[in-house]
């Protein structure tokens, strides 16, 4: 049975949720109208948001926006690293379950960094360790996210031909937008990202996006395997159980069930 809402506090959550999407501070008479909300109710909730520091107020411009405790907020979601403890499990069964290596990374501007490692028994080491950065457009986990961006964010991340230059283009030739744009359209539509010796020759990746409550990709799962190994007929099974554990961190991250990726 599901427990009935607390108004007030439900009522300051939003009030949260909508400044922090907003491109600046905003007038308490918008908060109230866009919620819902009597003014009244809305400026008792603001003076409280601003007591306690997670809102502040611009006076002269009769605005409210964000304040210091809401910044320490993201600050300490950062700090406790709750991406790698909530996905450390789930990558630790899915590497026991299919026996190859399995790792979680994030995006870092161009790059992505990895944040956990889980070795399948008797695998070499990989150079995708905790803590490595490498070329998002080489990765299948950088491409799982890059796919699941607006065109023109990509667009915007790779402006010119030397966004490509500070690393060579592995062998699917990825040294240029036109290349790249393909690669995600190809993504897309295979419903999983691939990478095929462009990070370690003889090695393959597939992976799949983990997504925020926005459907924003925040990090990606993959698998690494032994091409000698694993063929091409073995690519879209392996890909569907990285799926499924992507879409379960999906789930924990923001505590409700997430649709299937494509």
């Amino acid at each position: 049975m599901t427990e009935p809402k607390v108004p007030a506090a439900d009522q300051t959550l939003r009030i949260l949720t909508l400044l922090a999407r907003s491109r600046g501070p905003v007038p308490a008479s918008i908060i109230a109208t866009q919620l819902g909300l009597p003014r009244s109710t809305a400026y008792q909730l603001l003076a409280t948001l601003q007591e306690h520091g997670y809102v502040m107020h611009l006076a002269e411009e009769k605005r409210y926006g964000l304040g210091i405790a809401a910044v320490e907020l993201s600050s300490a979601y950062e700090r406790q690293e709750p991406i790698a403890r909530l996905g450390r499990p789930l990558l630790a069964a899915l590497v026991d379950r299919v026996r190859v290596s399995g790792h979680l990374a994030v995006p870092s501007g161009r790059d992505v960094l990895y944040v956990i490692e889980e070795r399948a028994q008797g695998a070499p080491s990989l150079v995708t360790d905790v803590d490595v950065r490498l070329p998002m457009h080489l990765t299948a986990s950088g491409r799982a996210i890059l796919a699941k961006l607006p065109r023109a964010q990509v667009r915007a991340l790779y402006p010119n031909a030397q966004s490509f230059a500070h690393r060579l283009a592995g062998p699917d030739g990825v040294n240029r937008y036109s290349r790249l744009r393909a690669v995600l359209d190809d993504t897309t539509t295979r419903g999983f990202a691939l990478e095929r010796g462009s990070v370690t020759e003889g090695l393959s990746s597939v992976a799949s996006p983990v997504l925020d409550h926005r459907g924003w990709p925040i990090a990606a799962v993959a698998v690494t395997f032994s091409d000698e190994e694993h063929g091409e007929g073995e690519f879209a099974t392996l890909a569907s159980d990285v799926r499924e554990v992507a879409n379960a961190l999906s789930a924990r991250i923001h505590g409700r069930a997430t649709p299937e990726s494509s």
